[in-house]
């Protein structure tokens, strides 16, 4: 399969300016527990910043949605791995927008970092049921779990989680002009949580 076939099937990657690689996002606005939890004021979803900004852009949503369905298209785990590897980038990050939908997706995104063993991948989720299927996470993909409310600790039953404070936060990148630049935590499998600062 060629590069220009496979976005046909997946449509393209994101690169986030904040990011050292690629992304891929989908709409927050099918995010399930996203979407109930933007409805409780506290949590880190109330206010979600894929709601806002460029993200409200006809054709960014356009683009999400095309890569929504494509999911379900049986060469999708195929053409993401030819994506990926195209970018020759050591970094990639599942879903700065969306989240996993249900078990068949995070299944071909294992796939998908297993046939990509030379990038390291990061997916922060809200989904509470992928613990059930951490321990079959390939070795190069860290799983975080991203805690529902502001200011609550870390659940410790979570191998890698992620918070949302009001002080004390861990990564850097509001100290850099919003870049990760050298900081490579959420990646990082031996991090077992990383808070980011309120916004």
């Amino acid at each position: 399969m060629k590069t220009s076939e496979a976005i046909k099937i997946t449509g393209t990657l994101s690169k986030p300016s904040k990011m050292p690689g690629f992304s891929y996002g989908i709409p927050a606005k099918e995010c399930k527990t996203g979407s109930k939890l933007r409805l409780v004021p506290g949590s880190t979803c109330h206010g979600c910043y894929a709601l806002k900004g460029c993200y409200v852009f006809k054709v960014v949503q356009d683009a999400q949605y095309k890569r929504l369905e494509a999911i379900k298209n049986p060469l999708w785990t195929a053409a993401m791995t030819i994506l990926i590897n195209s970018k020759k980038s050591k970094y990639f990050r599942w879903h700065d927008s969306g989240d996993v939908q249900d078990l068949q997706h995070l299944n071909k995104i294992y796939d998908v970092c297993r046939l990509t063993p030379g990038v390291k991948h990061w997916i922060p989720t809200r989904e509470a049921w992928t613990r059930d299927h951490a321990a079959r996470a390939p070795k190069n993909l860290t799983v975080r779990f991203s805690m529902p409310m502001v200011n609550q600790p870390a659940a410790g039953s979570w191998p890698n989680t992620s918070t949302v404070v009001t002080a004390g936060a861990t990564c850097p990148a509001p100290l850099q002009d919003g870049k990760c630049n050298d900081c490579r935590k959420c990646w990082n499998k031996r991090i077992k949580n990383v808070s980011y600062g309120k916004h």
